[in-house]
This record gives structure tokens, C-alpha cells and sequence, in this order.
């Protein structure tokens, strides 16, 4: 018994050095001006299941894709470098030439998910997903 006390300490030791141990957090590499707590998008739930709006947040997201410092570069499981795309088109009355915007912003978004991981920040910061 006095044997398997020291044996049952080195293995717990050792396990929480490596769960534990990730090395740099993936949040120290984010971008000026994004934070863990931004929302990401937002889901406007069914009456009668829950109250209120629930969103998703950069933390939330960046552990859904295991993102890691990598170089000083945040990169997602796969080692592809995430980027973030702050959307624009949440206007009360659209401005002229909004469509052009629009187009643009499509052609910006697909060429980056050709090159990176990119999370789409949602142009609506009140909480109704317009995606």
C-alpha cells in the first residue's frame, strides 16, 4: 500500500503537466481590438425553450477550431493561420451603391477562405442574426 501512494502521486503529476500544459493560450494572439467576450453571431431562440438571445463568442469559437499561438500567429488544429472578417451590411437604410458594397465584401470573403480560417464577425452588434 505505502508503494502505490508515491506511484498514484508521479502519475497524477505527470498527467496534469500535460492536460494542463498547453503552452501559450490562443487569445494572447488575437488581433487589436478583438476580444474573447465579442460576439461571433448570434441565435435568436424559439420561445418556450429558453429565454432571451444566446451568442457565440471569439473564445467560444477559437476553442471550437483548438486555436494555438503559433509564431505569434493564431492558427486553428490544422496549423491554417484564422483570420477575422468584420462584416459590413446592417444598415437601417442602405447607403448608395450598397450592392457594390455588398459584392465586394463576397469577393474579399472568398479569397481569405481560400488562404485562411476565417471567423466572420457579424456587422450587428444589437443581437438579431442577419446572416
Amino acid at each position: 500500500m505505502r508503494k502505490v501512494a508515491p506511484l498514484i502521486l508521479v502519475l497524477s503529476v505527470a498527467f496534469t503537466s500535460v492536460a494542463f500544459d498547453a503552452g501559450p493560450t490562443c487569445c494572447a494572439c488575437l488581433p487589436d481590438g478583438i476580444k474573447p467576450t465579442d460576439p461571433v453571431s448570434y441565435l435568436m431562440l424559439k420561445p418556450g425553450i429558453r429565454k432571451g438571445k444566446q451568442f457565440i463568442t471569439v473564445g467560444e469559437k477559437l476553442a471550437e477550431l483548438r486555436a494555438r499561438c503559433r509564431k505569434g500567429k493564431l492558427v486553428d488544429r490544422t496549423g491554417r493561420e484564422i483570420r477575422f472578417f468584420q462584416k459590413t451590411g446592417c444598415w437601417g437604410n442602405p447607403p448608395e451603391g450598397y450592392q457594390e458594397i455588398l459584392d465586394e465584401q463576397t469577393r474579399e470573403l472568398s479569397r481569405l477562405k481560400k488562404r485562411y480560417t476565417v471567423i466572420e464577425l457579424s456587422c450587428n452588434s444589437g443581437g438579431l442574426l442577419i446572416n
